[in-house]
This record gives structure tokens, C-alpha cells and sequence, in this order.
């Protein structure tokens, strides 16, 4: 049991003497738990843009032969320049979003603005691991179906196909795209999940305190 959970506790016993203790204090501990959390969000966001960059840019540099069916696939390296360029663009307004949770967080007076501030945390990490999920979707998609219609052997293989190999062909392939996007969001809700639910529980005692 953490100290804002303890100090409540003996709050609200009739013979404490932490009775005399206003809410101003719970909320000032409050505040500190919420900022402390959104710090270790922003803290994640950044570790998340530095691993995205070494796991997409170790196998493209370091092998020629990736970096040139990569710009077969999708036929023209400005397009995987741009969404590269695009990806990390939207981790850096992540964190920039984040971070200004965190400062509103730890400068605010009044517990409506800190309730705000933790809404509006977590619609940011809620679009975020959205927009994620849409773009792994999407980009599993676009991936198959570059791959196939650039690459001259598989083509050939797909135009063999029965009526019945062809719908189990492309069971597999979605099947394969859902497990990628629930590994992705499995992935998200570890990464985020229980700071979301501390972060939940501090909203929850603040509106008490609003009461």
C-alpha cells in the first residue's frame, strides 16, 4: 500500500488526527503521483522513437540486399523516405504531447485543470496506440500486396492457384495480418496499460475530492 493509499486510510478513521488534514493535501499528492506518471510515459515515448530507429535502420543499412528488394517493393525509395520521415514525425508529436501533459501537470492549481490534464494524457496515448494499430494494418496490406505484384516468382505461383487455394491463400495473409495488429496492440497495452490504470485511479479520487 503506497502513501497516498495509507494517508486515506487514516484520514478517514473518526479518531485520526490526520482528520484535520485538508484536500488540499491529497491533491497535492495526487499531483505528484500524476506527474510522476506522465514523466515515465514521456520517458517510454522516447525509448519507443530510439528502438523504432535502431530496429528499422540496423537491417536496411547493414544489408544491401534488403535495402534493395525493400526499394523493389515499393518501387521508388522517396515513398519509404516519406514514410519513414511520416512515422517519425507522428512519435515526435507524441512526446512533444506528452511533455506538455507532464509541465501542465506539475504547474497546475486546481484540481479541475489537473483532471483535465489527465484526460487529455490519456487521449493522447489513446489516438497514439489507434493511429499505430490503423498504420500497422495498413501497412501489412500495402506490404502484401506490393510484394506480390512486385515480385515476378510469387505472381507466378498466385496465378497457378485453384478457386480454393487462392481463398486460403488469402485466409492466411489476413490471418497473418490480425495476429501482427494484436501483437502491436498486446505490445501497446503492456507498454502503457498499467500507467494508464494508475493514472485512471488518481482521476477517480480527484472528481472524489471535487464532490
Amino acid at each position: 500500500m503506497d502513501e497516498l493509499e495509507l494517508l486515506k486510510k487514516d484520514w478517514n478513521k473518526k479518531d485520526s488526527d490526520f482528520k484535520k488534514l485538508s484536500s488540499a493535501d491529497l491533491y497535492a499528492m495526487l499531483q505528484k503521483k500524476s506527474s510522476s506518471i506522465v514523466k515515465t510515459l514521456f520517458y517510454i515515448s522516447i525509448a519507443e522513437l530510439l528502438f523504432w530507429i535502431v530496429i528499422n535502420s540496423i537491417p536496411y543499412f547493414s544489408s544491401d540486399s534488403y535495402r534493395e528488394r525493400l526499394e523493389a517493393i515499393y518501387n521508388n525509395e522517396h515513398i519509404i523516405t516519406a514514410l519513414t520521415i511520416f512515422s517519425y514525425a507522428v512519435i515526435l508529436l507524441f512526446i512533444y504531447l506528452l511533455f506538455k501533459s507532464y509541465k501542465a501537470i506539475s504547474v497546475t492549481d486546481s484540481a479541475k485543470k489537473l483532471m483535465e490534464s489527465i484526460l487529455n494524457t490519456r487521449k493522447v496515448i489513446k489516438y497514439y496506440v489507434i493511429y499505430n494499430l490503423i498504420m500497422a494494418f495498413v501497412s501489412m496490406v500495402v506490404g502484401m500486396y506490393l510484394t506480390i505484384i512486385h515480385d515476378p516468382k510469387l505472381s507466378h505461383v498466385i496465378e497457378t492457384f485453384s478457386n480454393k487455394q487462392l481463398i486460403a491463400f488469402i485466409g492466411i495473409i489476413a490471418l497473418a495480418i490480425v495476429v501482427f495488429v494484436v501483437i502491436i496492440w498486446l505490445f501497446y497495452k503492456l507498454l502503457y496499460g498499467l500507467l494508464l490504470k494508475r493514472l485512471n485511479q488518481n482521476y477517480k479520487e480527484l472528481k472524489k475530492l471535487e464532490v
